[in-house]
């Protein structure tokens, strides 16, 4: 008897439905043959999916079994065919009896998607919430997934989301013994937490330049750059800086989400990623591990960081080689990897935040104490971070060691007024989230685009109108800073955020000319 049972490959975040048929034989001898391209993990699945069908207390038909993993030429990998094979199986012996003419195969409506346990048990998969997104796309009413990562399919709606715990409950439900409960449909919008920082930004002494271009940054999703010597605050304000992001709207949180289930990250029983990334590699990561890749290519940090911030440490003690991958991702906002299984493509919009010393030694220009270096080691350290990724990061701001009497007050009337002075996290993001309201507004009916940063050229040009004596002070800061004309178009952009948070719709020569500022040399 011949049975057919669907289930989904994930390639990258892309999907294709593969159709599982199996063939129990009653002539030949006892054989159990997989074909269609699987990897060893599907080749495995025999033993796991034998054992599984006993330990049921199910009967595993002593006969000459062919499963065919369709489209045949497409590479399968993974241990999430166990479930819709074992399903096949069961269907193809009679053990799952379900109404079919004689001479058609039989069939079960839905994708059935997990690994199995020797007991029968349903494990969880990495992809659960694409292969939701799958079925909704291919009208497939039904997705039958572990218990332990079905959450994630319930944020899609209009597909029925079944959680199993193991096989003998699946065929309990398939014969209508008894129904599994599906899992409650969810709107992303309720689920979104706020962002808590573990830095505050009232916290935080002094950098009044620094917060600033931080807002700027966090307001319209700009790249920034803070050079400085050792505890002036750098690796303190990137601490505080998730605390000032907005939250995640509902269709940025469903992209983030995409990634991190195909990754396999998203915690057991979670719907969604509830908070914008914020991933910190440390200098000594591999290239693979910043951009991904793998046999069967996987998401990096800077993916993981899509709609978050990649915050980079000591970036000159990161490889050159390392960092010059950044270069296409920071512009197109997307990573596309080639292997010999596959190419998969992954979004990158991420903020790359980014601190460094002006020096080995880390005093070059400190007011007090002396660079021990020599011109040929600063040279040499300079040279680790190439012009082009500096030409690709908005802001530039030097971060100057905090003075003592801003650390320490001689009387409550200095402290208080210090306090006055020092806005706290909750203050900054409340003007952040406004700037954000105003972008997603006029990107509203732009796919892909939810930041000026983010803007193309057309886009600058068409929502960044400058006016005649605008136009020409920018002229002469570009001349000024001998700015390169992907720099142009990022003084307009970040100028574009400035009037944003200042909650005007026409960009001034005030907005332009502090947008110029941070395209000041630093490094």
């Amino acid at each position: 008897m011949l049975s057919r049972v669907k289930s989904v490959a994930t390639i990258g975040l892309d999907t294709v439905e593969v159709v599982v048929e199996v063939d129990v034989a009653n002539k030949g001898f006892p054989a159990f043959d997989i074909v269609g391209l699987p990897d060893k993990a599907v080749g495995e699945s025999r033993a796991r999916v034998k054992k599984a069908i006993e330990n049921s207390g199910f009967n595993f038909p002593d006969k000459r079994i062919t499963v065919n993993l369709a489209p045949a030429d497409l590479h399968k990998e993974g241990s999430n065919y166990d479930l819709p094979i074992a399903v096949g199986i069961l269907l193809a012996s009679g053990e799952i009896e379900i109404l079919s003419e004689p001479s058609e195969a039989r069939n079960i409506e839905g994708y059935f998607y997990g690994e199995l346990g020797l007991s029968g048990e349903v494990k969880s998969v990495r992809g659960t919430l694409l292969v939701a997104m799958a079925a909704k796309e291919n009208r497939v009413s039904a997705i039958y997934a572990p218990i332990e990562s079905a959450m994630e399919g319930s944020v899609v709606d209009g597909v029925a989301v079944y959680p199993v715990r193991n096989l003998r409950e699946l065929v309990d439900h398939l014969q209508e013994k008894k129904q599994i409960e599906k899992v409650k449909h969810l709107e992303p919008g309720t689920l979104l937490d706020d962002v808590v920082g573990a830095v505050d930004m009232s916290e935080i002494a002094g950098q009044e330049m620094a917060k600033r271009a931080a807002e700027i940054s966090a307001a319209g999703g700009h790249n920034l750059l803070l050079v400085g010597p050792p505890g002036a605050g750098k690796t303190m304000l990137a601490k505080a800086f998730p605390s000032i992001l907005p939250p995640l709207l509902p269709d940025e949180s469903l992209e983030v989400t995409r990634i991190y289930s195909v990754a396999g990250l998203l915690p057991a029983g979670v719907a969604l990623m509830r908070r914008r990334p914020y991933r910190c590699p440390h200098h000594t990561a591999s290239m693979i591990s910043i951009i991904g890749g793998g046999s069967n290519p996987m998401p990096g940090e800077i993916s993981l960081a899509h709609l978050g911030v990649l915050f980079l440490d000591e970036l000159p003690e990161f490889p050159r080689s390392t960092l010059e991958v950044l270069r296409q991702p920071m512009e197109d906002g997307r990573v596309s990897i080639t292997r010999a299984a596959g190419r998969a493509e992954y979004p990158a919009k991420f903020i790359l935040l980014a601190s460094a010393n002006p020096c080995p030694c880390g005093y070059l220009n400190h007011p007090f104490k002396e660079c021990s270096c020599g011109e040929r080691q600063v040279e040499k350290y300079r040279s680790r971070i190439s012009g082009p990724i500096l030409d690709r990061i908005d802001l530039h701001v030097w971060v100057d060691p905090v003075e003592v009497s801003k650390l320490t007050y001689e009387s409550k009337k200095v402290k208080a007024e210090s306090e006055k002075l020092m806005e706290s996290s909750l203050d900054i993001r409340e003007r952040v989230e406004r700037a954000r309201e105003r972008q997603h507004k006029r990107f509203s009916g732009l796919k892909g685009i939810y930041t000026n940063a983010q803007m193309g050229n057309k886009e600058v040009k068409k929502y960044c109108e400058l006016s005649t004596e605008v136009s020409s002070f920018l002229q002469a800061m570009v001349k000024k800073y001998n700015l390169s004309a992907r720099a142009y178009f990022k003084v307009i952009k970040v100028a574009r955020t400035i009037a944003d948070l200042a909650g005007e719709e026409v960009i001034t020569i005030s907005h332009v000319a502090e947008a110029a500022q941070y395209r000041e040399n630093v490094w």
